[in-house]
Order: C-alpha cells, then structure tokens, then sequence
C-alpha cells in the first residue's frame, strides 16, 4: 500500500503517530473565512513529478501519484507493458474539480475577469477520472481507469471497485483506494460552518473529537491511500507479502435525507458485509468506525454498532476506535487510510485508540470502544470491520481478514 496522511507519509510513521496519540491537524487560512482547522499532508510530490507535471495537474492527482508509486514500490512490482495494460486504477474521490474551479474563478477575478488567465488545462484538471488518469500517466499504466464517486463512503467504495474488476477477470492487478484534496476548497469549509458543523478548538489538535460530550464538528483533511489488489493465486504465484485478505464488504443507500444519517440503513450494511465474509459479528476484532466528529452522525453510528455488536457476551465484544481524532476527515480517503492504520494489529494485536476522546457522551455509549492508549487484544487480532458513511445516504463496510496462509 501507499499513503499520505496528515501526521505520516508511509505506513510505519502513519501507524506510529497512531499508536503515540500524535496529531496531524493544524491551523490554516481559507479565502473568505480566515483561519480554520485542518488535516495536512507534507508528502514530496517531486519524488514522483516533476515540476511541469504538479503545475498542470491536481492535489488529488498529486496525491493518488505518489499512493500508487509508494503502493508498487512497496508491492515489489515493476510495470512493463503486459503489465500496464492488465492493471485498472480505481480511485475513491468525494468529489473533483471544486478546488481547481474556485482557485481559478478567483484568479480570474484577480485579471479583471481577462480570461486569458484562465488555465488552459482546466478540462482535463476538473474531469471526474483526474485523479485515477493522472495516475496512469505518470506509471505508464494503460488498462482501466476512473474514479468512484461516493461521498466519504468514496475510500471503501474504491477498494471494493478494485475487489469487483479482479473477480470478473476484468485486471489482473489493481490499484485502488481513495484520495482527498478538499482543504483547497473553501467551500467545503463555507458549507460545514453554515450548517453548525465545522470544529472549532483553540488548540487544533483537540479540534477533531468524535463520540466525545464536547465534539462540535468536522476537521477537514487531505490525504489518500491506495492499496495493491491480487487475486490469491497471482499473489502467491509472484510469492507477494500478502498483508491482508479482502473476506467481505457490503454498500446500501438510507434513502432518507441529505446530510441525516439513518442508524438502521448503516446497521444493515455492516450485517450484509459480515454476512458476506462467511461470518458473524461475533468474528469480529476490531471496529473502526466513521464517525466524524458532528452531533448526529456520531450518535447514529454508534447506535448502528449497538444493534449489530451490543447482545454479545464480554468477551466477544469487538475493540471500537476512530482515526479522525488524529487527523481529521479525509474524505475521500478516509475509509482507506483509517483502514490502512489498523493492518499491522494483524501482527502486533494492538488496538490503536480514540483520540481527544476525553469524555464520551452517553448517548454515543459504545461498548469497547479503545480510550486514551492502545490496547493489546487478547488472542490477537484476526478480523477487521471498517466503516464509511456519506453524504445522500450512501454506506460502505469493508470486511478484511488476517492471512494465514
């Protein structure tokens, strides 16, 4: 896997950061709003491109370049042409073009409205497959690619696009995830403060506190994860590192409201997910949960997990934490990343914890939820849930399973 995230650009200072209770939200300034909270990549994007290339293209496109580079070069696996054209890049995005139409529109703005400001590469930056066809560009990859628009269920909903196109034989090999570059938006900012949403902290990296009695919104984040997809036999044939085992995922629709999230929809698509793994809630080790730090949407989720986990007994009650409390939501990215920061407690069995989770609110009582330090889970970990939900209604659970050969 590749991936940048506020507080760690590779996997082992990603994790470590988690493990640590380290922080990657900070304080920025936005047009029209001032200074607001947000989540921070600092990757290099000059190990992968060049400077004509970072100028013509998008964050995202940036973003899901240095993934895919730091997922092949991790993977042990050097594209040629037979390669390149049975590959597909998928990629998860929340939405695209917003950053590159603002930023451009006030430049414009800046000339008097002379349209000769206006960014000649501005169709092919704004195009909804940007990211993904940025990516084959920079690789040479010439089979499949496109981008999944999915809200912030968009990580997941990426991730399974790649498990789907495997199964029918579509690629041999994908690259598939989710990227974010929404914090070069104001408008994302300007709409989460409109609808009391938007965190507000005097120090950043306590502004991002979801379950906790004091949360009072969103941190919004960039970043991106993408993840290398085999079938088993290629995996094994090419004698990969198998990290980990795709078992079961599921995606439904509340079909309820905007922005309202439906604790029932949300329930019924992690028991679908489980179910279609072969296995059952009490199977499950750990939870990462979506929530994002808003009033509703984390008491919704956390009466979800309630009605799938809360009959069992003591000792099969999952560990339950979040990752947003780290870095914020990333949108797009989030189900990815926040997935790729729980695969090594496959090896270790260690639960990362909630942070800024300092008093949690009673009426998002979730029982083993992780607090305050990581846990070390008793007989060691061997399945993962984990949980993206979205705007419009739309869910994802992805169903993850430790290899043992």
């Amino acid at each position: 896997m590749g991936l940048t995230a506020p507080n760690g650009d590779s996997l082992e200072e990603f994790r470590g950061n988690l493990l640590k209770g380290v922080s990657g939200v900070t304080n920025m300034e936005t047009r029209h709003i001032g200074q607001v909270h947000a989540g921070l990549c600092h990757y290099d994007p000059r190990k992968y491109q060049n400077k004509r290339d970072i100028r013509n293209g998008t964050r995202a496109g940036s973003i899901a370049i240095y993934c895919a580079n730091e997922a092949l070069r991790d993977a042990g696996i050097e594209l040629d042409d037979e390669r390149g054209r049975t590959t597909g890049v998928y990629v998860g995005i929340t939405e695209h073009g917003n950053v590159e139409t603002e930023n451009e529109v006030h430049e414009l703005g800046l000339f008097d409205n002379d349209i000769k400001v206006w960014n000649h590469y501005h169709n092919p930056r704004t195009v909804a497959n940007n990211p993904a066809g940025e990516v084959t560009i920079n690789t040479g990859i010439s089979g499949p690619h496109y981008c999944v628009g999915a809200a912030c269920a968009a990580g997941i909903a990426g991730t399974i696009q790649g498990v789907q196109q495997l199964i029918l034989g579509e690629v041999d090999l994908a690259i598939a995830g989710g990227v974010s570059e929404s914090v070069g938006t104001f408008g994302i900012f300007a709409s989460f403060l409109s609808q009391g949403a938007l965190a507000k902290h005097d120090d950043p990296t306590k502004a991002s506190r979801p379950f906790d009695l004091d949360r009072n919104g969103i941190v919004v984040a960039e970043g991106g994860c993408l993840f290398i997809l085999e079938r088993l036999e290629d995996a094994l044939a090419r004698k990969a590192t198998i990290i980990a085992e795709i078992a079961g995922y599921a995606m439904n629709s509340d079909a309820t409201h905007f922005v309202l999230p439906n604790a029932e929809r949300q329930s019924e698509c992690m028991k679908a997910a489980i179910e279609n793994a072969g296995l059952t809630p009490a199977d499950i080790d750990i939870v990462n949960t979506h929530g994002t730090g808003t009033q509703s949407g984390d008491i919704q989720e956390a009466k979800a997990i309630g009605s799938v986990f809360g009959d069992l007994d003591d000792d099969q009650v999952p560990l339950v934490n979040n990752t947003k409390g780290f870095i914020g939501h990333a949108m797009g990215a989030a189900g990815a990343l926040e997935l790729a920061g729980n695969l090594p407690s496959f090896e270790d069995g260690v639960v990362h914890p909630c942070l800024n989770l300092d008093t949690p609110d009673p009426e998002c009582e979730i029982r083993g939820i992780v607090t305050e330090k990581p846990v070390e889970k008793k007989g060691g970990v061997k399945v993962i849930c984990d949980n993206s939900f979205g705007m419009l209604g739309i869910n994802s659970t992805l169903i993850v399973k430790r290899y043992d050969g």
